[in-house]
């Protein structure tokens, strides 16, 4: 796109390498601070790292990017496989849109969720980010696998799949949630919506040429041309020729070769 084109070339040499590999990797910090202290010092800990509306209007504004510290899990195993995994989500994202891009997609998600935050208290959970960067790496690489347990094979379009359908039950489950997870997945649709829909409106051009293509074809057992002698035409025999007469009539090159013998 021309406007995110013109930003970069402006704006690019700020873009953070890495950002999706640091901050996995602040997470997995989060998460070994939080193991090595106690569980009432632990509860503190993270209650300084939140997104709080109030705190942040009194000046906390660390707040405002340290939420995206906060594991989602808890369990040391799932941490670091998490990790690992959102660092290669992160290199294949980078390589596909450059760091620029990938900078202003999870920026553009940190400003949604924090006006919602603050404007309506709704929650900003930092899973969702990692969502909508599953989703976009899925959107641009549906076809990549991963294999689960090390074992079993599965494509990555599955992946953001069951992710999607285990937040749609989740909304189903609490429709409060509804607004506050599309807000969370806006730089998703910022991001994508267009191009889905200019690809729909593409396929529904063709498959209207087709549609007008197909309805303009005669109907089976007609013909184009026919001898005004023989009464043949090009589907008696496919390797007839036709000939227009002065008058109009169409004649066989068979029937116009007798007629100049006689």
């Amino acid at each position: 796109m021309p406007l995110l084109s013109n930003l970069e070339s402006k704006f690019g040499r700020f873009a953070i390498p890495g950002l999706v590999q640091i901050i996995a990797g602040f997470q997995l910090l989060v998460l070994a601070t939080v193991m090595l202290m106690s569980p009432e010092g632990a509860a503190g800990f993270l209650q300084f790292l939140e997104l709080n509306p109030l705190r942040v209007m009194h000046g906390e504004v660390w707040r405002l990017f340290t939420h995206v510290f906060i594991p989602g899990n808890f369990s040391l195993i799932w941490a670091l496989i998490g990790t690992m995994f959102m660092m290669w989500i992160g290199k294949g994202l980078e390589a596909a849109w450059g760091a620029f891009r990938v900078n202003l997609y999870i920026f553009g998600w940190m400003f949604a969720v924090t006006v919602g935050a603050l404007l309506f208290h709704w929650p900003a959970q930092g899973m969702f980010l990692y969502q909508t960067l599953l989703f976009a790496f899925a959107t641009l690489f549906p076809n990549e696998e991963i294999y689960i347990y090390f074992i079993l094979p599965v494509k990555m379009k599955w992946v953001a799949a069951l992710s999607a359908g285990m937040t749609i039950f989740m909304v189903i489950g609490n429709p409060i949630l509804l607004l506050p997870v599309l807000l969370a997945h806006l730089n998703f649709f910022v991001a994508f919506g267009p191009g889905f829909i200019s690809e729909r409106a593409r396929m529904a051009q063709v498959a209207s040429r087709r549609g007008r293509f197909e309805s303009a074809q005669l109907p089976q057992g007609s013909f184009f041309h026919q001898c005004t002698v023989c009464k043949k035409t090009e589907l008696d025999d496919p390797h007839l020729d036709f000939r227009v007469l002065e008058s109009g009539d169409e004649i066989c090159t068979v029937c116009r070769a007798k007629q100049i013998a006689g």
